[in-house]
């Protein structure tokens, strides 16, 4: 198992939180919901999510579907895109059932080799310790979720508070319906919770929602679509984050 601190890779972006804005987010949030790939782990470091889209698009091709999806789709390297553009032809057929099956199997596949976000594991302990609850929020397939928060010894952090993709594709974020799920379920009023996510996708579902949003951008690309999009705070590492949780903890 890799250790939970061990960085998986260089991470050249600077904390753009300043540690006090930093601590303030974290105190005022009693609910934390997480987005997975990405903040929890790269689901697909060692299963090409490019090699996913492509198959599904493959897939597609060897059924006389291709006229499904646009060129954008079917040269998209994001397998969601592909799913989405099938979905807004054909919302609900056992077609779009059978392919979301196809990408579920897919990221099954891949939680075998996910790698754990630096600090993460370690973060999500901590915040339970001091008394959050935890929650994630995901267009990944909550089987997916439970199966690597379960190989990591996550699991009772965050259960039964998992809220991921559904049969009703048109509620992916950015649509705040699994951030809602998550309020509701949990008794929380949006103040009062922080979303941590990776794309411009939860932050708009974060902001449809009224949710305060933490940026996590693990290379200077994500960090650049995120301040693009519209984030005010973004961190590079989870490290600062880990520290300021550990720090109102102890407070």
């Amino acid at each position: 198992m890799t250790s939970e601190t061990q960085q998986t890779e260089a991470v050249t972006t600077e904390t753009e939180a300043e540690p006090g804005d930093l601590r303030n987010l974290i105190e005022g949030a009693r609910v934390v919901l997480w987005d997975f790939d990405g903040p929890v782990c790269r689901l697909f470091a060692g299963h090409s999510a490019e090699r996913v889209a492509r198959d599904l698009v493959d897939w597609l091709e060897g059924r006389g579907l291709h006229g499904l999806l646009d060129e954008s789709a079917r040269e998209s390297l994001d397998p969601h895109v592909v799913l989405r553009a099938v979905d807004r032809r054909h919302p609900g057929s056992d077609l779009v059932a059978e392919l979301e099956e196809r990408l579920t199997q897919e990221e099954l596949k891949a939680a075998a080799s996910a790698r754990p976000t630096p600090y993460a594991d370690p973060l999500v302990r901590t915040w339970t310790a001091v008394g959050a609850r935890l929650a994630i929020t995901t267009n990944n397939s909550p089987r997916v979720v439970k199966e690597y928060l379960t190989s990591r010894g996550l699991l009772p952090c965050f259960a039964p508070h998992i809220y991921g993709r559904t049969q009703e594709l048109r509620h992916l974020k950015p649509h705040p319906h699994c951030i809602q799920r998550a309020l509701n379920a949990t008794g929380a009023a949006p103040a009062t919770a922080l979303m941590i996510g990776d794309t411009p996708s939860d932050l708009l579902a974060a902001r449809a929602a009224g949710v305060p949003f933490l940026g996590y951008a693990r290379n200077e690309r994500k960090n650049k679509v995120l301040r693009e999009a519209g984030a005010e705070m973004i961190v590079g590492s989870l490290e600062p984050v880990l520290k300021a949780v550990w720090a109102a903890g102890q407070a």
